[in-house]
């Protein structure tokens, strides 16, 4: 009986500490997201990862993420969790995309 109590003594302080670290992973502001990708657009263009087309495509999808939420934070005077989660998804797939265009072996020259 002792030892069924230590061993869940220690499942639950381990229980305990997951969330902190979960939590503990950087936070990065939307802003700064819409910068980085901006700055990866950029960067495969000059290094010829990705061409014209494939360049104005991805700054067009994320003109329009940078609207949607101008929208969300017009619409509520914030933007909430639901909103932040769908911009969230919204940035992961751009950013996806140029992980994809950046390589797919189409070069400019």
């Amino acid at each position: 009986m002792k030892k069924l109590t230590v061993i869940l003594a220690g499942l639950g302080m381990a229980a305990a500490t997951l969330p902190s670290v979960a939590s503990a992973a950087p936070w990065t502001s939307i802003s700064q997201r819409q910068a980085n990708l901006s700055q990866r657009i950029d960067q495969g263009v000059r290094s010829g990862a990705l061409d014209r087309r494939e360049a104005f495509q991805l700054k067009s999808q994320l003109r329009d993420v940078v609207g949607l939420e101008y929208r969300y934070a017009r619409s509520g005077g914030r933007i909430d969790m639901r909103e932040r989660a769908d911009l969230d998804r919204r940035y992961d797939a751009i950013s996806a995309q140029v992980k994809f265009e950046k390589h797919d072996r189409q070069h400019r020259w």
